[in-house]
């Protein structure tokens, strides 16, 4: 990983989203009154007449998008995760996914990040909740670099599209030339033994596991899914090859990218796959680290539940 300071993904969204704004006068920004946290206030500043804030009215945000995309232009709905999967749900599915409209839903406060401000703002199903409604694409950056590279690749992507970013700071793990396709995934290292297959700031600690595992003489594969709709098939592939696949993700365990992932292997083959992320349950005020310890999302737990997979 980087040695430089850490940058929340939603910076990176930010920044990206102000330089393809200028490129095409298409592309704007739909608020709900959340600009300062979701990073669009530079966005507005510099391209007023490209900027819309409904105020907080999610579900119309999604209306206004459709609207818009019916008439060329390209459409980021800009809020916290809960309110863009949940709130914003039953109007995304029949205005924006049902006719496949060109809109993009962009999204900070993913997971468990907004920690201290309790469970009613930690998204731990919004990933879920939209791989399950067709003609939604489903994304995930690991870091600043990674995120805007995707949001310029969704820019380009025809149809619905979800985007998650964190909250809180995260290291950087790409360089900033580094090239993204959406639906294939980065293959960080290699190795025989198992696969971890991880998206979202969870590539931070499966690579800190994976050093961990190399000391000891086991040799993981390791995987950023950064989209989890659609699936890359060839990397799970790849990764079924040693047998035992360990999924970590910052979401419920159930509909993300665990069961994206075992879904698919239960049906072309043997393999085990170990899922860790959010066990069912909601979260509560903590620090987001301590929130992710909780639920035995720790680099000691992924090192043990991969020896653990390894003696099966």
């Amino acid at each position: 990983m980087s040695n430089s300071k850490k940058i929340a993904t939603r910076q990176g969204f930010g920044d990206e989203i102000v330089e393809l704004g200028k490129e095409d006068k298409n592309i704007v920004v739909i608020d709900a009154d959340i600009g300062k946290s979701c990073k669009t206030a530079p966005f507005k500043k510099a391209l007023p007449h490209q900027y819309y804030n409904v105020g907080i009215a999610e579900q119309n945000c999604a209306g206004v998008a459709a609207g818009m995309a019916t008439c060329g232009k390209i459409p980021f709905v800009v809020t916290y995760a809960v309110f863009g999967s949940l709130r914003m749900l039953e109007m995304i599915r029949q205005e924006i996914c049902y006719p496949n409209l060109n809109v993009k839903i962009s999204c900070s406060h993913g997971g468990v990040t907004p920690a201290n401000d309790g469970a009613s703002h930690q998204s731990i199903e919004d990933m879920g909740v939209f791989r399950t409604i067709p003609n939604m694409t489903v994304i995930m950056p690991a870091d600043y670099h990674s995120a805007r590279k995707l949001v310029r690749e969704s820019a380009r992507w025809n149809g619905p599209v979800y985007l998650r970013f964190t909250r809180d700071a995260i290291e950087q793990i790409y360089p900033e030339n580094e090239n993204f396709e959406i639906g294939k995934a980065k293959q960080l290292s290699a190795g025989n033994d198992l696969a971890i297959i991880a998206n979202g700031d969870m590539v931070r600690l499966g690579i800190q596991a994976c050093e961990q595992l190399e000391r000891e003489g086991i040799h993981a594969q390791l995987y950023d899914m950064h989209t989890i709709k659609p699936l890359d098939y060839h990397a799970v592939d790849q990764a079924r090859k040693t047998g035992r696949i360990l999924t970590i993700e910052d979401h419920n365990i159930i509909n993300g990218l665990g069961s994206a992932v075992a879904e698919y292997v239960a049906e072309t083959g043997d393999v085990m796959v170990h899922r860790m992320g959010i066990q069912d349950q909601f979260g509560q005020s903590a620090p987001y680290e301590r929130l992710l310890a909780m639920n035995g999302i720790t680099v000691e737990n992924i090192v043990k539940s991969a020896k653990h997979l390894l003696n099966q």
